[in-house]
């Protein structure tokens, strides 16, 4: 992965880094309630662009979460996978705020539900992402 044309400052890594190991947590609690507490996680999960604010938020969150992903991606162990992916979140969420933020809650109204049959397979893919992301970022940040 290239360097940045102005590297980030120490600050701005750490929140980077910071920004990343509470997504990780994000993921492990959701892939625990999805099998502990399905019908709870369902109910989260539909929630998803229910409203502009709810619409708004998430891509807030996928904004700063994929650029965490491209900051601390060289500190990370697989740097290109990991920038990648934060490239990836960056260019959907892109593409999802110049869109009318009803077709995307149409999307998730349709979609959502079918997904939700498989919420096993939802809690131990959030698992291992999560426990993933944090291993990448505590691996990283050893010297």
């Amino acid at each position: 992965m290239a360097v940045p044309v102005f590297p980030p400052s120490p600050v701005m890594e750490a929140i980077a880094l910071a920004v990343l190991s509470v997504t990780g947590l994000y993921f492990l609690v959701l892939g625990a309630v999805s099998l502990l507490l399905p019908a709870q996680a369902r109910q989260f999960l539909l929630g998803f662009a229910a409203s502009p604010s709810k619409h708004y938020a998430e891509l807030f969150a996928r904004f700063a979460v994929g650029g965490s992903l491209i900051l601390s991606s060289p500190q990370l162990f697989h740097p290109a996978a990991f920038g990648i992916f934060g490239w990836v979140l960056i260019v959907t969420s892109a593409v999802l705020i110049i869109i009318p933020w009803q077709w995307h809650q149409r999307f998730a109204q349709q979609a959502v539900p079918r997904s939700i049959r498989y919420m096993p397979l939802i809690g131990v893919s959030s698992l291992a992402l999560g426990g993933l992301l944090l291993t990448a970022v505590v691996i990283g940040a050893v010297p």
